[in-house]
Formats: structure tokens, C-alpha cells, sequence
């Protein structure tokens, strides 16, 4: 993939760093053929352009007990849709809200603790969101295939 303003050196660091966000300077630097001082500077331009907008750890939640992992599409009447945002926004099983085209408008992404979470969640936060026209509930079964951010 193409992107304006980053080389080919900084595609693949972007690429080393996807993979393991741990790696070091050095290790970086030997496989792009620069010292550790020039791939800590490419490093903070990356982030200083925010290209590069964080270092995570990333929990699977299916590899925890009985967690449930689900997505919600949501369609809302216009006039609620900032305060759904901002209730959904504050509740900590909230992983993810993005705004969507077509019918939907917010995909949401939650993970609870178990299948009784879940239904408290439904019950008390879900279905007395404002304005809400529909609402669909997905859980996912398994992850094939699950890629945090751009890949290049």
C-alpha cells in the first residue's frame, strides 16, 4: 500500500513495530540498515505526525473464561444521536463506537465479563438508549482474522 510521505525505511518500521510494538531501536535499526539514533528520530517523527498514534496490549477477550465479545448496529433518530454517543461513550464495555453509513449509524463493539453481563448490558444500557429505531446483536463466535489499525 502506497501512502504519501512515508519511505520505504518507514513503511517497514511501521511494519516491524505492528508486529511486535516491543522491538528495540537496535533490532529495528538492523533491519532497516540504520543506527539506533536515526530510527528513534524516524520513530518520534511518526509519532509527532501522528502516523504512529499509540503502543497497546491487546487482550483477546475470547481467551478469557467466559468474557463475551459483541457488536451492536444501532439506527437512531438524529436528535439522539450525540446523546447515545455520549452514553455509550461512558460505559466501560464499550470498546469501540464508530459512526456508519447506510441504515446504521454506530457500530459498537462490547466486551462483558459473561452471557449474564451481557443481558444486564442489553437490558439496562441498550434498550433505553434514546431514539433508538433498531437495534441488532451480534456475538462473536470466533476471530479468523482480526487486524488492529493500517497495515502496510
Amino acid at each position: 500500500m502506497y501512502l504519501k510521505g512515508l519511505d520505504e525505511i518507514d513503511r517497514t518500521i511501521i511494519t516491524l513495530l505492528t508486529k511486535n510494538a516491543r522491538m528495540s531501536y537496535v533490532d529495528i535499526g538492523e533491519a532497516v540498515g540504520l543506527s539506533r539514533v536515526a530510527v528513534k528520530s524516524r520513530i518520534c517523527s511518526l509519532e509527532n505526525k501522528g502516523i504512529i498514534e499509540e503502543y497497546t496490549t491487546i487482550i483477546n477477550p475470547q481467551k478469557i473464561s467466559s468474557a463475551v465479545s459483541s457488536y451492536y448496529e444501532i439506527e437512531i433518530e438524529p436528535g439522539s444521536y450525540q446523546k447515545v454517543v455520549d452514553i455509550l461513550d461512558s460505559n466501560d464495555v464499550v470498546t469501540q463506537i464508530y459512526q456508519v453509513s447506510g441504515k446504521n449509524k454506530l457500530h459498537v463493539h462490547a466486551v462483558l465479563e459473561d452471557s449474564e453481563g451481557m443481558e444486564a448490558f442489553l437490558n439496562n444500557v441498550m434498550y433505553k438508549l434514546p431514539g433508538i429505531l433498531s437495534l441488532d446483536c451480534n456475538i462473536i463466535i470466533s476471530r479468523i482474522k482480526d487486524i488492529k489499525g493500517l497495515r502496510l
